[in-house]
């Protein structure tokens, strides 16, 4: 490799959302030299808050030869590498081997708060960066357990920062009509399951079933409902929970693509199993559920505001 070309570049690498926001906030707060190798949903995370950025992008996607030689493109003369960390892809692993195979210094941003060694495994192998980076104390503390001798370091989470500003900006609508208004988060937790263990069921229920749980119950709110928005996560199709919505007489709508700080402003209450945008709704003082249903694992979201929807059910009749 040309070690003698822009010295000073910093290469950027990411693939799924949730990682995608981070490390493009902590970029866009650090104006620098970097170069992209971008994949999946982080491509229009990235260009819609830095514009065009020339990255190498979707064409690669699932193409294992591509992939390689992109990063090894972005990684000539580079002296740092920043990526996110996927479970539906393993482009951030690739960068982070061949980066430690010609001496570049590599950092993983994390984005949540669960499975932190399952997003360096691999087919049976841990592949880790010389350091991981953490978005706030809750954080720091899982990640010392699940990777112990792993150096760590805190750094306010720079996309829950930016949705901090976001959320103080926005400005609630005036309501069409009285009653409640929910918003459901979803997240592709069958997908997840099946990529990382080979089984749908591993967390014993599947996103679909978590949100028919709740639709079926939703009367335990206790109050009438004016809308509920369906959220799909930006991996999934916008149509993915159609056909489950039909089959309920509630006040259903789909996301039409509006900032998330702006719905969730606009809800009473924020619900979903283990996401992200459960957090932010915390952040925004809504009351946030998680909706898994019996059977399931427990929500694995460290924070002590989460309640869950299942203890608003009356106990089964003796």
């Amino acid at each position: 490799m040309n070690s003698n070309a822009d010295r000073a570049a910093t290469m950027i690498v990411a693939h799924d959302a949730g990682g995608a926001e981070v490390l493009s906030s902590h970029v866009q707060r650090r104006p620098g030299n970097y170069r992209y190798v971008l994949d999946g949903p982080a491509v229009a995370i990235f260009r819609r808050k830095l514009g065009a950025i020339g990255a190498i992008g979707a064409p690669l996607a699932g193409r294992a030869s591509f992939e390689h030689e992109a990063i090894a493109q972005a990684a000539n003369g580079c002296t740092a590498l920043w990526c996110a960390s996927s479970w539906q892809s393993e482009l951030e692993l690739k960068a982070i081997a061949l980066c430690r195979a010609h001496g570049i210094r590599s950092s993983a941003f994390l984005d949540h708060w669960v499975n932190y060694r399952e997003r360096f495994t691999r087919h049976g192998q841990m592949t880790l960066p010389d350091e991981i980076v953490v978005g706030d104390r809750l954080a720091l503390d899982i990640a010392a357990r699940a990777l112990p001798g792993m150096p760590l370091r805190l750094l306010d989470n720079p996309y829950l920062a930016d949705l901090r500003l976001q959320l103080q900006a926005c400005r609630t609508a005036p309501r069409q009509a009285a009653g409640l208004y929910v918003l459901y988060v979803c997240e592709p937790v069958r997908e997840h399951a099946l990529l990382r263990f080979g089984d749908e069921r591993h967390w014993g229920y599947t996103e679909e079933e978590a949100l028919r749980h709740f639709l079926r119950h939703v009367a335990a709110l206790g109050q009438p409902l004016a809308r509920i928005t369906i959220r799909p996560h930006p991996s999934e199709a916008p149509a993915k929970y159609a056909a489950i919505a039909a089959e309920f007489a509630l006040p259903i709508v789909f996301s039409d693509g509006a900032p998330l700080p702006d719905e969730i402003v606009a809800s009473d209450y924020v619900l979903g199993c283990a996401s992200m945008a459960m957090v932010v709704g915390l952040m925004a003082g809504k009351r946030v559920l998680s909706c898994i249903p019996p059977g399931g694992q427990p929500c694995a979201l460290p924070h002590a505001g989460i309640g869950r929807f299942s203890d608003l059910l009356a106990p089964p009749a003796s």
